[in-house]
């Protein structure tokens, strides 16, 4: 009896290229599906988790495919979630067809700003000179919010009206949540889009060997710069949402610990994926409710622990766990041929 032949290599490595879709496909679908069966106080819970998912979102466009190790996250966070907060309390607008892009162009215009002082410098800036910087404009900005009056000082903005579209308005519950996840799914695809064009080809040459990338004439400042903008207004797009959502603002939305938390999330899903950093967001948020409410007292140091452990025994984060590097990397062009689709092939048509 013959022995049965081995499964070629180059199916496996096929299957694990095809992990990371599937993936998507599934925790969309939960999210989707998760209001049907969630009472309302866990479907506001998870409303939140979607829009901080969106944020962490943010994050791996300028670290995980820039190489921007930003730390600043929570400053286009907070300051669109601000500005928008002052739309509706000073000029009662409220309609998502007017904050959510005001909140995007916050972001964006914050981020360009503050991207264009740290990246185009006369030398390419290393990255612990952009970590700090954007640390500090991050401080700065938390600084400001407590001691300026008319941003409501340490107490915030309080009582922000609900979002509205059309004479609707948008109440925490299973509306809100469609509308995040809308929303999250629409940046989701266009991130997948960008990233996976000939400027996101550049822009991993640029993450993996800059001044190779420089050498042939590619502006790689300004490359990055390009990223580091889309990724302040995908956090903007998070802050407007997240104040409306939570019907107030405060300076903790600017500041160290969010810029800090945001960078957990990525790190713990696994940066340079996309879908890493949204089930980091839900891995944790997760695990510090259920915590807090186990071990009320000492929850903060268990999670901590975990996170450690988990940092320590999967450093490429959750998605290394089921996802192979090279689809981590991700793929650019025609996929390889496989060794019987060679064989297959004339030698001219081969080489």
């Amino acid at each position: 009896m013959a022995a049965a032949s081995p499964t070629p290599v180059g199916s496996l490595r096929g299957y694990q290229r095809h992990m990371i879709p599937i993936l998507e496909i599934v925790l969309f679908a939960v999210f989707a599906a998760a209001p049907i069966v969630l009472q309302d106080y866990m479907t506001v819970f998870v409303t939140r988790v979607i829009i901080l998912a969106l944020l962490a979102l943010s994050f791996d466009l300028a670290w995980g495919y820039s190489g921007i190790m930003s730390f600043g996250q929570a400053l286009f966070f907070g300051a669109a979630g601000y500005g928008v907060a002052l739309l509706a309390r000073d000029l009662q607008m409220t309609s998502a067809f007017i904050v959510l892009p005001a909140a995007l162009v916050i972001g964006l215009g914050l981020s360009l700003a503050i991207g264009a002082f740290l990246l185009l410098g006369r030398h390419p800036p290393t990255t612990i000179f952009v970590a700090l910087g954007t640390l500090a404009g991050s401080y700065v900005a938390d600084r400001l919010a407590r001691d300026w009056y008319y941003l409501g000082g340490q107490n915030g903005i309080p009582s922000i009206p609900p979002m509205t579209a059309g004479g609707y308005e948008f109440a925490e519950g299973p509306a809100y949540y469609y509308l995040a996840l809308t929303v999250l799914v629409i940046v989701y695809l266009v991130c997948r889009f960008v990233v996976r064009s000939q400027f996101g080809l550049a822009l991993a040459g640029v993450r993996e060997h800059e001044a190779r990338i420089a050498f042939l004439g590619y502006e790689a400042q300004h490359m990055k710069l390009a990223m580091f903008s889309l990724a302040g207004a995908v956090a903007g797009l998070a802050g407007g949402l997240y104040a409306f959502h939570e019907g107030f603002v405060w300076p903790n939305m600017l500041g160290v610990v969010v810029s800090t938390q945001i960078v957990l999330y990525a790190l713990f899903g696994g940066v340079g994926t996309l879908i890493g950093p949204v089930i980091g967001v839900m891995a944790i948020e997760i695990a510090s409710f259920s915590l807090s409410d186990s071990v009320p007292k000492i929850w903060p140091i268990v999670l901590g622990l975990l996170l450690l452990f988990a940092i320590l025994f999967a450093p490429a984060g959750l998605i290394g766990l089921v996802a192979s590097e090279r689809e981590r990397l991700g793929d650019f062009g025609r996929p390889p041929l496989q060794p019987r689709q060679a064989d297959a092939m004339p030698d001219d048509a081969a080489a």
